[in-house]
């Protein structure tokens, strides 16, 4: 076996009922196959800055099956090791009419397992789920893992990559420590996938994924004036296109069904290359990216999939962001409208995956729209610049310092849970990750669809203690009524609805669940746990669940699952 000849990977992308895309990234120039169930299927690499990376389509699969399958480069086995410790890895299609179950969260650092990095970063909570699915516990798969942001820390960087950085740079001139270039990105996924353990979960646990402000860097896309700043420098231009064009690599092909992946120019570049030499995509990339950064609705990260009674909506609320003062929205008019012709009833549950969570604690949630209200102008200009100072130094950023954005999508949920939209879900729970602690809320109804937001972050990037504190402080107890009264000085009227804490908040690193069963919607967290002092083999704990089950038609508000 020539272990040198894959860099990463292999990944297992989008799967369904028939198809499966395995995602590598290899050593040099090459053709690589996937074998499996005694069929095969290839694809030739191509190149981006120097790296080269194949993304196999399998086709023609069949339904409800799990088949191991081998990765061979130029020939010769890749995947997996011989001497692995690890099972094989795993083609599962899904089975039609099985209910959904999945994994998901946000915020991972990429910092050794040893005593050190677990004492600084906590336990990584996926490579502890990745070695108990690896032991042969009997605990059903998942369907998929989604990772909502921050999958990496472009602007956060650990020790192994500054080493990198400073191989290559001064790292004293700017951007210092963060990254600046297509290569440095490449070796920040490389530190983040490369973990026997988390890459053997990856070969064989379907991902969707993506982006939050750490991928690119703290803030992004906060406000007009922060953009302004960050484009004032010598090195944003670069980086944001590196950001973009290594997430399209990296992150987002995959998120892609073999049909979308076809309507994709630069895809579409790749699969109709016809040459012996290995195209090079390098320079459309770039433009590509570019343009993207300019004008968002050049172009959708967003998307959506159904798993037989469940929708899962997965929605960028960064990069599609309106920032002109007059016309702010998370997501500008065109993802606005892409959003709104999925928003649809007639599924068991509607899941709408956003980094941001769109219900913060209640408290929070009020300061965010004061502070957006005083950032634009309600107490004056001098108000305003201190108020966009805060709005950046304590990440007032979310869907509550976007208020139109946030009173749009108030109502399409609205209408969904009422039933106007086609016959009401049990629920519509929004999944997000962003803010260092996990928790579940629900907005307080009396009929339809439960409205509910479950959280779940970090996955292994804890807030320290002193954090945790004012994280409660200002978005629980008397948070609510005082972040309600500035709010209502600054003439922001009030939401259209009001939500209340279920569960939480719990700061563990945590890697969060869900299932749709009979009962309802179960949600569970899990944390990693060293016994023995074992810091490279964590064990796995649960550290809260919750049935959210459907609303009975006499169930008062008040209810809770």
């Amino acid at each position: 076996m020539t272990t040198s000849s894959l860099v990463l990977g292999p990944m297992m992308r989008y799967v369904d009922e028939t198809s499966a895309s395995v995602w590598v990234e290899t050593r040099s120039a090459a053709r690589v196959t996937v074998h499996a169930g005694g069929r095969q299927w290839q694809a030739a690499t191509f190149a981006v800055h120097g790296h080269h990376y194949a993304l196999v389509e399998l086709d023609a699969l069949e339904p409800g099956t799990v088949t191991p399958y081998v990765l061979d480069i130029n020939g010769s086995q890749a995947w997996p090791d011989p001497g692995s410790e690890f099972p094989p890895s795993m083609i599962a299609t899904l089975q039609p009419g099985k209910p959904l179950r999945m994994a998901y969260g946000s915020c991972r650092t990429s910092v050794p397992h040893d005593r050190a990095g677990n004492r600084t970063h906590g336990i990584d909570s996926l490579r502890a789920y990745a070695l108990k699915m690896a032991s042969g516990d009997d605990t059903p798969w998942p369907d998929l893992v989604t990772f909502l942001g921050d999958q990496v820390y472009a602007d956060l960087t650990s020790e192994q990559m500054q080493e990198f950085i400073r191989a290559r740079r001064d790292i004293n001139a700017p951007p210092g420590e963060e990254l600046k270039d297509y290569e440095e990105y490449a070796h920040l996924y490389f530190l983040a996938w490369s973990d026997p353990a988390n890459r053997w979960l990856l070969s064989t646990l379907p991902s969707a994924m993506i982006f939050d402000d750490h991928d690119i860097r703290d803030d992004w896309n906060t406000s007009l004036s922060w953009k302004k700043k960050m484009e004032a420098t010598s090195w944003w231009h670069g980086r944001i296109v590196a950001g973009l064009a290594s997430y399209w690599v990296y992150q987002h092909l995959g998120n892609l069904s073999p049909q979308e992946r076809a309507e994709d120019a630069i895809w579409q570049q790749i699969a109709d290359h016809s040459g012996e030499d290995e195209i090079d995509v390098s320079a459309q990339l770039d433009v590509f990216a570019d343009r993207a950064d300019r004008d968002p609705e050049s172009y959708r990260w967003s998307y959506c999939r159904d798993f037989g009674d469940t929708r899962l909506i997965v929605v960028d609320s960064r990069a599609a962001r309106n920032l002109e003062p007059d016309h702010r929205a998370l997501v500008d008019k065109s993802e606005m409208a892409w959003l709104d012709g999925r928003m649809r009833g007639g599924f068991r549950h509607l899941l709408v995956a956003t980094s941001l969570p769109f219900l913060l604690p209640m408290g929070l949630h009020y300061v965010e729209s004061w502070n957006e209200a005083v950032s634009q102008g309600a107490w004056g200009k001098r108000a305003a610049r201190i108020g966009e100072r805060l709005r950046q130094a304590v990440d007032l950023e979310h869907w509550g310092a976007f208020q139109n954005s946030f009173r749009e999508v108030a109502v399409m949920v609205s209408e969904v849970a009422d039933g106007k939209r086609g016959p009401a879900p049990e629920t519509v729970t929004f999944l997000s990750g962003d803010v260092h602690y996990s928790y579940v809320s629900e907005v307080e109804r009396t009929s339809g669809s439960r409205i509910m937001q479950a959280v779940c972050s970090p996955i292994r990037n804890p807030l320290p203690r002193l954090m945790r504190s004012f994280a409660a402080v200002m978005s629980y107890g008397l948070a609510t009524p005082v972040g309600a009264l500035v709010a209502r000085s600054a003439k922001v009227p009030d939401p259209p609805f009001r939500w209340s804490g279920v569960k939480g908040p719990w700061f563990d690193n945590n890697l969060a669940c869900l299932e749709v069963a009979p009962e309802g919607l179960k949600l569970w967290w899990q944390t990693g746990v060293v016994d023995g002092g074992d810091q490279l083999h964590p064990g796995l704990k649960l550290v809260s669940s919750v049935t959210v089950a459907p609303r009975r038609a006499e169930e008062p508000a008040s209810d809770r699952p």
